[in-house]
């Protein structure tokens, strides 16, 4: 609460000590001219960060609040910012980030005449706020500026305060104008026993219970209460699906992977599963629509959540709206422990983790003797003597159901070694990076005089000339030609001809050498099966996604967590489609000194919306673009950046930049050039 007005105090000056006492002091921004009265002559002790896109501003102070657990301001210019920003703030509505937004508005006085700039914002600013005001007297903006702090952090989304540019300049209120909000909120983080007596009694009586996660449960707190309620009852806890961060470590014997996101799916993965409890991921997300029930006949859902609407909309026997943590602790005490259980819950992952034919498919694939020659898969998952994944390292089964881990130790791998048409893997006890079988089969070939080599519909063999597009020219070292790969024998039209990189190569790569204190940033929606599959989470904060499913929240989320969280490696993997969205980002990551890996994933086009055409029985109308050169759009912001497009240059690039992450003070781009997956699994 700002003090009572002295002489000469203005509405900035008082919102400024407002800012202050709430730890509101770095400012994400794009400037506008309803912004100049508060920004001019802004104090030392308020940083200023500039983004070259409002989708950029939110971003960067979403993945800033996600990082820091506590709100980040925003300030945006009128109709034009606060619109361009509408798909972030949604984002980080879903993704429950904290926001305070100022947004500039024209000078009050005549704004019913609506002079240029005059916005109508409340209804522009939508249903994703949490909270919206527009003060009615200048003399409000402080307060309302304290109050959107604690609207922000109790809603978990952007709180947005409407200023008109006049206001900053008028008078302070004074004691006749008290600010409308208390100096200081205290919540009670505490659960009752009695809370969680349904959520018991529903474990208790399950003999196969299943335990579901998500971002609700991304804390030490979370992971360490998830962990002894799923150690004490056996039960195998999965992922929910398009989860935007993890909330169980993945390298845990009882992690089960990623749930499917459509109903046929979800109920193979669920079946023998008796009793379901979702804690902090919704009941259930799904994409496709498809007919059926949700769950197998019989099986009993309920749901532990802090998130009243997630609660309110879940179709469940029982809802228990609580602080996760103590809510967990309780239950684990309150679930009487069961010798024996967790070989039955081992049991029940293994079925589960089964139900899939193509994860079936990948375990074939792990059995086959002798090496499995395959550029950049050299991995750490091995059958056990139970007949269960184990990771290097770690202990803990894979994934969604594919069985697999993250690479190990092994050989280098080049393209020369591969057999692109079979699964993935070395198929001896040091395992594969997981993709499937038919994720990973060499591009198809021409069919007509549209997809013929070097065509506008062939990006992966249009791939090989970046050196000229990225102006670097042909004796660049990092833009030497794809590696010549015999195709595999039966595999006709490969032989002699450049195979690409698949992307789940370059994850497996990455899964090999990356730091286990990694967050790593995702927006890669065509290869986000193959990394969950391939890069396990170990630490909490671990992985990080757009909830929302728009694109261009990658580059700079990557670059806010960074900013907020210096002290650990930040690595962003992203598809070039989604990177073109919010490209804008990498100057601010290089201006701000935001350390930070950009690995893109480059094919050249929409994968997913070929892959989704093609589903749909019909012609996608749309381009590629593999003209587009990531990195040399990277290079035009101030951002450094090298290309890759074979093993030996992935390898090599990663091997130079991941040991010095941590302390690394500039963004670099890796733009990977890789053949389109052939199918999309959500």
């Amino acid at each position: 609460m700002s003090a009572p007005g002295a002489a000469g105090e203005t509405v900035r000056d008082a919102a400024v000590a407002v800012l202050r006492a709430h730890g509101l002091t770095t400012v994400f921004a794009n400037p506008g001219s309803t912004e100049v009265a508060f920004l001019a002559d802004l104090p030392d002790d308020l940083r200023f960060v500039l983004a070259l896109h409002e989708g950029s501003v939110v971003g960067m102070a979403t993945g800033w609040a996600i990082a820091r657990g506590r709100a980040a301001l925003v300030q945006l210019h009128t109709t034009a910012g606060l619109g361009n920003a509408v798909g972030a703030r949604a984002t980080a509505r879903v993704n429950r980030a904290p926001l305070v937004v100022l947004v500039g508005q024209q000078d009050r006085r005549p704004l019913a005449l609506e002079p240029f700039l005059t916005g109508h914002l409340r209804g522009l600013a939508g249903e994703y706020p949490v909270w919206t005001c527009e003060p009615a007297v200048p003399q409000e903006v402080p307060g309302a500026i304290a109050r959107a702090r604690f609207e922000a952090e109790h809603g978990r989304g952007p709180a947005i305060v409407v200023v008109p540019q006049g206001d900053w300049s008028a008078p302070a209120g004074g004691a006749d104008h008290p600010d409308a909000a208390p100096a200081r909120v205290v919540r009670s983080a505490t659960a009752e026993a009695a809370d969680v007596e349904p959520l018991a009694a529903l474990l208790a009586d399950a003999s196969a219970p299943a335990l579901v996660t998500g971002a609700g449960t991304d804390s030490e707190e979370g992971w360490e209460a998830l962990r002894a309620l799923a150690e004490r009852i056996g039960a195998p806890v999965f992922q929910e699906s398009f989860g935007a961060r993890a909330g169980f470590p993945q390298d845990h014997p009882l992690y089960a992977g990623v749930l499917p996101a459509d109903r046929a799916g979800l109920r193979g993965r669920l079946d023998g599963c008796d009793a379901v409890l979702a804690v902090g991921a919704p009941v259930f997300r799904q994409y496709p629509y498809a007919e059926g029930p949700l769950v197998p006949e019989g099986t009993r859902v309920a749901l532990l959540t802090d998130d009243p609407a997630e609660a309110h909309r879940a179709p469940a026997e029982v809802a228990v709206v609580a602080p996760i943590g103590p809510a967990l602790r309780l239950l684990a005490a309150g679930v009487p422990p069961r010798p024996g259980r967790g070989a039955g819950g081992a049991a029940r992952l293994e079925a589960a983790c089964a139900t899939d034919p193509t994860d079936a498919k990948d375990a074939e694939g792990m059995h086959t003797e002798g090496t499995h020659a395959d550029g950049l898969r050299s991995g750490a998952a091995a059958f056990g003597g139970d007949g269960r994944v184990e990771r290097a390292g770690a202990g803990g089964p894979a994934n969604d159901g594919a069985r697999v881990g993250p690479p190990g130790t092994g050989r280098p791998l080049t393209p020369d070694h591969g057999d692109p048409a079979g699964p993935i893997g070395t198929g001896e006890p040091g395992g594969r990076d997981g993709a499937s079988p038919s994720g990973l089969r060499p591009p198809q070939e021409p069919t007509g005089p549209d997809e013929a080599p070097g065509s506008p519909g062939r990006p992966g063999a249009d791939r090989g000339t970046r050196a000229d597009r990225d102006g670097q020219g042909p004796d660049a070292t990092s833009e030497r030609a794809p590696s010549v790969a015999p195709g595999p024998s039966g595999t006709p039209g490969t032989g002699g001809a450049a195979v690409p990189l698949r992307p789940a190569q370059v994850l497996a790569a990455l899964a090999a050498r990356m730091d286990p204190d990694t967050v790593l940033v995702e927006e890669t929606p065509s290869s986000r099966p193959d990394l969950h599959r391939i890069v396990p989470v170990r630490r909490p904060m671990g992985f990080l996604s757009a909830a929302m499913g728009g694109l261009g929240f990658a580059l700079p989320a990557a670059t806010g967590v960074r900013m907020a969280a210096p002290d650990r490696p930040v690595v962003a993997v992203v598809g070039d489609g989604s990177s073109l969205y919010q490209v804008q980002a990498l100057w601010s990551a290089a201006r701000y000194g935001a350390g930070v890996l950009f690995i893109v994933l480059a094919n050249g086009r929409y994968a997913v919306m070929d892959r989704l055409a093609e589903r749909h029985g019909g012609k996608a109308p749309w381009p590629d673009f593999a003209q587009v050169s990531v990195a040399a759009l990277a290079r035009g912001l101030g951002c450094p950046a090298r290309t890759a497009a074979t093993a030996d240059e992935v390898e090599a690039a990663l091997d130079e930049i991941l040991p010095g992450l941590r302390e690394r003070t500039e963004p670099v781009v890796l733009d990977v050039a890789v053949a389109p997956d052939p199918d999309f699994r959500p």
